[in-house]
């Protein structure tokens, strides 16, 4: 007959906690990305609008969430909006300036930060700039715009007055189909023509736009696209200058601006632009985080890779938060990235709410929204409650995220599996936690393919050890070593964790965090 072992149920059952202290502060925290057109709509237009985010400041906050990044609101003649067609004024889609102030105010009162985004590199080109500009050579916003002759775009012309890519001459593009006269440089495509930073005057708009925004508009910083094509590639070091620069006009502005780039590129190539933008998105690790969880084993090693990478970054300065994020609006949702398994998009949640910086949710990922591209459909709206619903957008049908794909959040706020009260329950103990919002990253000694091991530590109040069970078994842990050590369950992401005389039996799927 077997000996009967008695085990210890160590559960940390939720509902029977008290909720944390927040001990987060802006601009840590967890921040959350807004596609206003699909996020919620007050009007009954079917677009979502300022006053439509307004009405769910509460469920963010509810959520945990610190701060806002709003994609593009600005006036433009595409859905997207990153064309802008006037940087000091609101799309009317959305509602009226005094619909965004209200939202701001309503924000702030709320502990909710907002960003927007900015789109520096290029405008429109219906902006009235360009419209200007291509009026002819003489026109005094001529200068905005990069020009260059057709039978020269090819040749040697003057970076001061170029950003020329000349292996690729499809990003020349030609006025109202005029292939004769001089051609503008698009690096996107023909309506995006790129601003001329070489012009001061061009500078200066901006410094007076982003007076705009943080004084007249009230907002705590920007989202600042396509951050290293403000000039072209073999001008990397104009790139890094030109952000410092950008930093130090908006510091005089508004001394505790928050701002965040979108280099798209690895780490060797984003780290000089730290000095200029202290808050970069981490394209590496959300790749990393996916194939990891995708293949159930850590065979990338996530934290020597994040610690390499944290490590080169420190190197340029420690004046930085590392922004960190599973995918955004340009790319296809994690679920669909994995397979449309939650237990998966779970576990690789649990992994990017542990480790440093500020975690950047993107609209419906905590209810397990699906997308692939085309981006209209991985922008598709948000599932609130059923299509009866006032507040639920329609500007397009969606193709992956709809009733019959995805449980809108009224049924799973109600459902305390869910993947909502997922994010909810990890959200909340993150914004109550000192080492895992403001604590050091220790490489653990434990090395176990399954499990994605890590150590949060700040200063000598807290200590974790948190382990994720990355793989679809159950995966038992000898207490050994560092196991010693920590043996106290503070949280567990979901179901529960045993520890037998053989250690401690971890579901799989699922993350435990020791003291």
């Amino acid at each position: 007959m077997k000996k009967i072992i008695t085990v210890l149920l160590v559960v940390l059952i939720w509902s029977c906690q008290p909720t944390p202290e927040v001990v987060s502060k802006w601009p840590h925290g967890v921040n959350y990305e807004i596609f206003v057109r699909s996020f919620a709509d007050s009007n009954g237009d079917g677009i979502g609008d300022f006053n439509g985010v307004t009405n769910k400041l509460d469920y963010l906050k509810e959520l945990g969430v610190g701060g806002i990044w709003l994609m593009p609101i600005m006036p433009s003649p595409t859905y997207h909006k990153y064309d802008v067609a006037d940087y000091k004024a609101v799309d009317p889609e959305y509602g009226t300036v005094e619909d965004f102030k209200k939202l701001v105010a309503e924000a702030h009162k709320r502990g909710i930060r907002i960003l927007v985004d900015l789109i520096l590199n290029h405008s429109g080109s219906g902006h009235p700039w360009f419209q200007e500009a291509i009026k002819g050579k003489d026109n005094p916003y001529r200068d905005y715009y990069v020009w260059a002759k057709k039978d020269s775009i090819r040749s040697q012309l003057s970076k001061k007055t170029t950003s020329l890519d000349s292996d690729n001459i499809t990003q020349w593009h030609a006025v109202n189909g005029d292939t004769v006269s001089e051609h503008y440089y698009g690096f996107f495509w023909g309506g995006m023509p790129d601003m001329n930073f070489d012009n001061p005057k061009v500078r200066q708009e901006f410094v007076d736009i982003g007076k705009y925004w943080l004084e007249e508009m009230q907002v705590d910083g920007f989202r600042l696209d396509a951050a290293k094509h403000i000039y072209p590639t073999d001008r990397a070091e104009d790139n890094h200058a030109f952000w410092v620069w950008f930093r130090d006009e908006m510091q005089k502005i508004k001394p505790d601006v928050y701002l965040v780039g979108e280099v798209w590129s690895g780490a060797n190539e984003v780290a000089p632009y730290l000095k200029g933008l202290p808050a970069l998105f981490n394209f590496d690790m959300g790749y990393a985080i996916t194939a990891a969880v995708r293949a159930g084993q850590d065979t990338i090693q996530l934290i020597d890779k994040y610690k390499s990478i944290n490590d080169f970054y420190l190197k340029t300065t420690s004046d930085y938060i590392d922004a960190t994020f599973l995918k955004n609006h340009d790319q296809n949702r994690i679920l669909s990235e994995l397979g449309g398994d939650q237990q998966k998009a779970r576990v690789a949640a649990a992994i990017l709410f542990s480790l440093p910086g500020t975690p950047y949710v993107y609209y419906g990922e905590e209810i397990g929204m699906l997308g692939t591209k085309p981006d209209e459909f991985i922008r598709e709206p948000f599932l609130w409650s059923n299509a009866s619903d006032p507040i639920q957008t329609k500007w397009e049908e969606a193709r992956y995220s709809n009733l019959q794909t995805v449980k809108p959040l009224a049924e799973q706020q109600a459902d305390p599996n869910s993947l909502f009260n997922f994010y909810k329950k990890f959200i909340t103990y993150r914004n109550g936690s000192k080492a895992l919002t403001y604590g050091s990253l220790i490489k653990s000694e434990l090395t176990v393919k399954e499990i994605v091991a890590l150590i949060r530590k700040y200063e000598n109040e807290e200590s974790y050890l948190i382990l994720h069970n990355i793989s679809d078994k159950e995966i038992t842990l000898k207490p050994e070593g560092q196991l010693e050590v920590y043996t106290k369950v503070d949280f567990v992401s979901q179901g529960e964790v045993i520890k037998s005389e053989e250690g401690w039996v971890i579901p799989a799927h699922t993350s435990v965090i020791l003291k």
